[in-house]
């Protein structure tokens, strides 16, 4: 049986023997389609494994009289998953980094250029990142397949798994649509709007769902099952409300992003929601026209997240990340869950909910 700690470096080692034999099948039909595989496996290197480990830990805590042979490529599959959200989303944000190292779409463009390619760049870096993150939701289904390929029981996986790419998707278009849609809502409304983006795009496939697939992987009763949701759903928000904070306050140095890239990016998150609520008219139109200005210099930052600050927007938002990891302690509290796995899946919220990147 794994543990917590060996997760991630099972994880990666999967994701290299994977991505190997996706080159050898691809270099078959075109060498130059190592260009694609080169920059999948990329996407694939570093990053803190949370979704696997959380994948992984649900499926101990269930005692698991099923799926060994099953839970590591399941796991390894969530972490591709997370790789193509990442792609798409670095696109639909344009954001030029990733990890400190440039977004899957800036560094295709560099290729292009590097390689003496005609037309434009940039376009192409896009085009090919686009089909980047569609070949990573291809292969996180193959891997996913083929963890339950022999597993006496998939159903409920299966179903958990196919929720997750829906939601994910559902969130990424509310997540957009929240930013040209916020003017035509009423400012009492954007709380709780911002919760439900956080809730569909992050939360759930960030925690609950790994968790979810990991048991059911295990042959997880019902009870055992609704008390991992009423863990995963509050440490998943709190989750999402950590990375709405680094997103506006945090270092560059340690996050690999520029700070305030989400005041750049026009996030409607709860921290921008709860500032507009305690600001004057004009204090609150300021900040709107401020906010999604791709401009803003780190004066300007500055200036907003002092404003920010101002409002007691940051402290209500600390206020509720606090409250979730309560939340979500409680119900580990149930009994029903392996002890070593709930001692695991307290230091897991720790580090989703108190990290600095």
């Amino acid at each position: 049986m794994t543990s917590s700690h060996s997760v991630p470096e099972a994880v990666s080692q999967r994701l290299l023997s994977f991505v190997a034999a996706r080159r050898e099948a691809a270099l078959v039909d075109s060498p130059e389609a190592s260009l694609v595989i080169d920059a999948a496996a990329s996407s694939l290197t570093g990053g803190k494994r949370l979704r696997a480990r959380f994948c992984e830990t649900g499926w101990r805590a269930v005692s698991p009289a099923i799926g060994a042979a099953s839970i590591i490529d399941a796991a390894a599959s969530l972490e591709i998953f997370q790789a193509a959200a990442l792609v798409h989303d670095d696109i639909i944000d344009n954001s030029d980094t990733r990890r400190g190292r440039p977004a899957a779409h800036r560094a295709l463009e560099g290729m292009h250029i590097a390689r003496g390619w005609t037309g434009d760049a940039a376009a192409f870096g896009r085009s090919a990142a686009i089909l980047l993150g569609d070949l990573l939701v291809a292969w996180s289904d193959d891997l996913f397949e083929d963890a339950l390929g022999s597993h006496p029981a998939p159903r409920l996986a299966r179903e958990e798994y196919a929720r997750m790419r829906r939601d994910v998707t559902l969130g990424q278009f509310l997540d957009i649509a929240q930013e040209s849609a916020w003017i035509t809502q009423p400012d009492d409304e954007h709380a709780d709007r911002a919760l439900e983006v956080a809730s569909l795009k992050s939360a759930r496939y960030s925690v609950l769902q790994p968790l979810v697939i990991g048991a059911s992987i295990g042959g997880a009763s019902d009870e055992q099952l609704d008390a991992l949701r009423a863990f995963g759903l509050p440490i998943g928000l709190a989750f999402q409300l950590r990375d709405d904070v680094l997103g506006v306050f945090g270092d560059t140095a340690i996050t690999g992003k520029p700070s305030g890239d989400d005041l750049r990016e026009g996030k409607r998150t709860l921290l921008i929601a709860y500032a507009r609520e305690r600001m004057d008219s004009h204090s609150r139109a300021a900040l709107d026209t401020d906010l999604g200005r791709a401009d803003l210099d780190d004066a300007d930052v500055a200036r907003l997240q002092a404003a920010i600050i101002a409002t007691g927007a940051l402290d209500r938002v600390e206020q509720r990340i606090t409250a979730f990891t309560a939340d979500a302690d409680e119900a580990l509290a149930s009994g029903v869950l392996a002890a070593d796995a709930v001692a695991d899946l307290r230091t897991l919220a720790h580090a989703a909910t108190a990290r600095t990147s």
